[in-house]
């Protein structure tokens, strides 16, 4: 069931399929993780003397914590990695934050023309109506049916676009 859902959604040819299933059926097997490392001096329980539960309980219990040397790495590999998510980690709240207290605040009018230039460059939506109308019942294709569906999504983007920048507009006006 594992390796169906793992490989098999990926396999569209039966033959294929067929000699997916005929390695999984060889090569993965209960007696697979008996003895087995499932990490660095973490052997694994025999299955067939543990249910599901107890299995898990066991893992759970008795997984040694997550260290790089268990992933082959050099043990000063976490110290860069924190490093780096701390600095991604106050680089983005300073983004966020708005920028420091030293500078004045720009005026929010200054955003309206820039806004209005933005509306005026935005397309009009797309007749589908019409499109569809011009595309024969005995030529639609699955590419047509694509094409139509994208045609619905870019409207609905344009629509969002031009909904958000007008309330933008009328919360900048005060209305």
């Amino acid at each position: 069931l594992f390796g169906e859902i793992m490989y098999g959604g990926h396999i569209t040819d039966p033959w294929d399929r067929r000699v997916n299933n005929t390695y999984l059926a060889v090569l993965i097997t209960p007696d697979l993780l008996v003895g087995g490392n499932l990490a660095p001096g973490f052997k694994s329980p025999d299955s067939t003397k543990l249910e599901y539960a107890q299995y898990v309980k066991y893992i759970e219990e008795r997984f040694p914590p997550e260290i790089p040397q268990m992933f082959g790495l050099h043990p000063n590999a976490e110290i860069g990695f924190l490093t780096n998510q701390g600095v991604n980690l106050f680089k983005t709240i300073a983004e966020i934050s708005g920028g420091g207290g030293g500078r004045g605040g720009g005026d929010i009018n200054a955003a309206a023309p820039i806004i209005t230039g933005y509306l005026s460059q935005l397309p009009v939506n797309l007749d589908m109506l019409e499109i569809r109308g011009k595309v024969k019942d005995e030529d639609v294709t699955p590419f047509i049916i694509v094409s139509f569906q994208e045609g619905d999504r870019e409207n609905d983007l344009i629509n969002q676009m031009r909904s958000s920048m007008q309330e933008l507009e009328l919360g900048i006006s005060g209305r």
